[in-house]
C-alpha cells in the first residue's frame, strides 16, 4: 500500500508541475497583454468579427440546407400525391378499359401500330405495339388492389410467352399494385422484363415517357431491333 501511494504521488508531481508553469505562463501573457493593449485589442477584434462572421455563415449555410431538404420532401410527397390522385382515376377503370388506356398511353408516346387483345386466352400480350425505334412492344397489365402483388407465378406466365409467343424486343408488365414479389422482380431482371409498379404507372400517368421508364425497374431495353414493318 506505501508503495502504491509513494507511486501516485510521484504521478502527481509531474502533474502539479505541469499546471504551475501553466499558471505562471498564462499569468505572464495577461501581463504582456495589459502592457501592449494598444497592440492586442485589434488583434481581439478581428479574432472575435471572425468568429462571428465564421458562426453567422456556418448557422445561414445549415439553415439553406434544411430548406433545402424540406422542400425536396416537400416536393416528393406533392409528386406522390399527384400520382395517386390519378391513380384514383386509374383505378376506377375495368379491366378491359384498363388495357385501352395503357394502349393509349403508349400512342401518346410514340408506339405504333398498336392492338388491344381485350380477352382472355391472349397469351399475356393484352398490348402489342412497336416502339419509335423499330423495336416490338408487348404488354401485360395487371389491374390489381393498389395493396396486393404481382407474384413470381405471373411474372413466369408473361416470361414464357412475351418473346416465345410474342416475339418482343421490349416486354412490359405494368400494374396498378405497388410492388412484385421479391422473386418476381429477380425473375424480370434476369429475363430482361420492364416490371412496372404502381408508383412508376403513377409517373407515366403524369406524363412522363415511356422510353424513359424502360431503365428503371427491371433491365427491359431489349436486345433486338427489326424494323416497323
Amino acid at each position: 500500500m506505501a508503495a502504491r501511494r509513494r507511486l501516485r504521488r510521484l504521478r502527481k508531481r509531474p502533474r502539479r508541475q505541469l499546471q504551475g508553469w501553466g499558471a505562471v505562463a498564462a499569468l505572464a501573457a495577461v501581463v504582456w497583454a495589459a502592457g501592449n493593449w494598444s497592440m492586442v485589442w485589434p488583434l481581439l477584434v478581428a479574432v472575435l468579427a471572425a468568429a462571428v462572421l465564421g458562426g453567422a455563415g456556418w448557422a445561414l449555410l445549415r439553415a439553406h440546407r434544411l430548406a433545402v431538404g424540406q422542400d425536396r420532401a416537400w416536393r416528393a410527397q406533392e409528386e406522390a400525391r399527384a400520382r395517386e390522385l390519378s391513380m384514383a382515376e386509374v383505378d376506377a377503370l375495368s379491366w378491359q378499359e384498363f388495357e385501352r388506356y395503357i394502349a393509349e398511353l403508349c400512342r401518346r408516346d410514340g408506339c405504333t401500330k398498336v392492338v388491344v387483345s381485350g380477352k382472355s386466352g391472349d397469351l399475356g400480350a393484352d398490348v402489342v405495339g412497336y416502339l419509335a425505334d423499330g423495336r416490338k412492344l408487348v404488354v401485360q397489365c395487371k389491374k390489381y388492389a393498389p395493396h396486393r402483388s404481382v407474384s413470381s407465378q405471373d411474372m413466369q406466365k408473361f416470361v414464357g410467352t412475351a418473346r416465345l409467343e410474342h416475339g418482343a424486343d421490349v416486354a412490359l408488365l405494368v400494374t396498378t399494385c405497388r410492388t412484385f414479389t421479391k422473386a418476381a422482380l429477380g425473375l424480370a431482371l434476369r429475363q430482361d422484363i420492364v416490371a412496372l409498379h404502381r408508383d412508376l404507372l403513377g409517373s407515366w400517368v403524369k406524363g412522363a415517357h415511356l422510353e424513359t421508364l424502360i431503365p428503371l425497374n427491371g433491365s427491359g431495353g431489349g436486345t433486338r431491333r427489326r424494323s416497323s414493318a
